[in-house]
């Protein structure tokens, strides 16, 4: 969402005429745009911005260095920020691009038709959508909706025109984002659906695959499901976090829902669409957690076997329920026992998937070209199947290199929990 945010950011400056820099010390503008999601994200942004205060400080005003500060670091007050960093010179919250436009060019038209028309120039061929903003959940230990506010969708005819735009300029797969992805729709008038806008934008010219995240399992619902089935371009592939698996943590982490209720959409997921991959994310160490609470979660990931999951340690953020009212209980080093304990399992997991690939070719869509280090070409080629597994073959021996964005079949030789490598289907095996 936040690389999403800063691309949309820059085709404004841009539309305004401002260039882009390749490095911070040649810019005459610098935005740092935040994640809190934890707090380690928030120390290494307060981090960046002590270098850039230093760099304006070299400068002695002879170019000024303008320091901008976006993202969820930026609240609805902004008195703290502004003491403790006192060189910076505008702060905007979440989507708030014309806080710093009017702040650079004050008298610039950013009237009706300057937004609507202004879309990021692609960096590749594939582009993060936002679908989305905000998020009415309030999850105890999360800052996010206090930080980027209520739901709010974009209509389906905005969202059309920027894959449109997108898929015009070399874009073949887009990510549709929400932080709760099946709530779009939920706040305008007529009420479309994730469902809905996979239909409207399906058959944009050039586009070939359509993914989505992050969802939410009360979100979920049947249509949505149907649809990823149905619909050639969606791509076969949920991210959909547990959190954990025992209902007196997940009741205070305030998620919404039971692990009998995650169960059956993750056993309807898999019945309606076979081939589907699941993602998920899981937090160890969270406010009172028991070893038999934690056990469980071990046990949920074992039985359903999911191709990826994002764990992490529970760190209080400041602001949050779960901040205010629990106490952070769960000493780190047992913390970091259970993450491990996840990885070790999950490892296992995501080989004994992965090797079950080998021998099978997959479709492939092309992201990344041989790279040029050092004078040296490397010869191999990188991308992701419609399951979001990410693939390395070799350029074949006397082929040019693929385009980017170019759907390649490639036979799989070699698998790891992380990565799968292989050979371009038809093509002689290098020596």
């Amino acid at each position: 969402m936040n690389e999403a945010d800063s691309d949309k950011l820059a085709a404004g400056l841009a539309k305004l005429g401002w260039q882009e820099t390749a490095k911070p010390e040649d810019a005459d503008l610098a935005v740092v745009n935040t994640c809190v999601v934890r707090q380690k994200a928030e120390d290494r942004a307060a981090g960046y911005l002590g270098r850039l205060r230093r760099m304006k400080e070299e400068r002695n005003g002879k170019p000024t260095l303008q320091i901008a500060v976006m993202g969820c670091m930026v609240g609805p007050r902004t008195d703290d920020l502004r003491a403790r960093f006192p060189y910076v010179d505008v702060w905007a919250r979440p989507q708030s691009f014309e806080v710093i436009l009017r702040h650079l060019v004050p008298d610039s038209d950013l009237g009706g038709e300057f937004w609507p028309d202004t879309f990021p120039k692609p960096k590749g061929p594939t582009a993060f959508i936002p679908i989305i903003h905000g998020c009415n959940k309030f999850c105890t230990y999360c800052i996010v909706p206090y930080r980027r506010g209520r739901e709010r969708s974009r209509t389906i005819d905005d969202i059309a025109r920027e894959v449109a735009s997108h898929c015009a300029n070399g874009v073949r797969e887009v990510t549709l984002l929400g932080q709760t992805v099946e709530a779009y729709g939920k706040d305008l008038d007529d009420k479309p659906d994730l469902a809905d806008l996979f239909a409207a934008i399906h058959d944009t010219p050039e586009l070939r695959r359509i993914r989505f995240l992050t969802s939410y399992p009360r979100d979920m619902t049947e249509r949505i499901i149907r649809a990823v089935a149905d619909l050639p371009k969606v791509c076969e592939h949920f991210n959909i976090p547990v959190q954990a698996a025992d209902n007196d943590i997940l009741a205070r982490m305030r998620r919404g829902y039971t692990i009998e209720e995650y169960l059956e959409w993750v056993h309807r997921i898999r019945d309606i669409v076979p081939a589907a991959a699941l993602s998920t994310d899981v937090i160890v160490g969270f406010c009172g957690e028991t070893e038999a609470q934690f056990q469980r979660s071990l046990d949920l990931l074992q039985e359903l076997r999911f191709d990826k999951v994002h764990v992490a340690a529970y760190s209080p953020r400041p602001g949050t329920i779960a901040w205010r009212h629990l106490e952070d209980d769960v000493p780190r080093e047992e913390k970091m026992r259970r993450l491990h304990a996840i990885e070790a399992v999950q490892e296992r997991i995501a080989t004994e998937i992965n090797d079950a690939l080998l021998g099978t070719t997959q479709e492939v869509l092309v992201e990344s070209l041989p790279a040029d280090r050092r004078g040296v070409k490397e010869a191999v080629l990188s991308g992701r199947t419609r399951t979001n597994k990410l693939v390395h073959w070799p350029r074949p021996s006397g082929q040019s290199d693929a385009r980017l964005g170019e759907m390649i079949h490639v036979r799989i030789t070699r698998a790891s929990p992380w990565a799968l490598r292989g050979v371009q289907a038809n093509a002689a095996v290098p020596a």
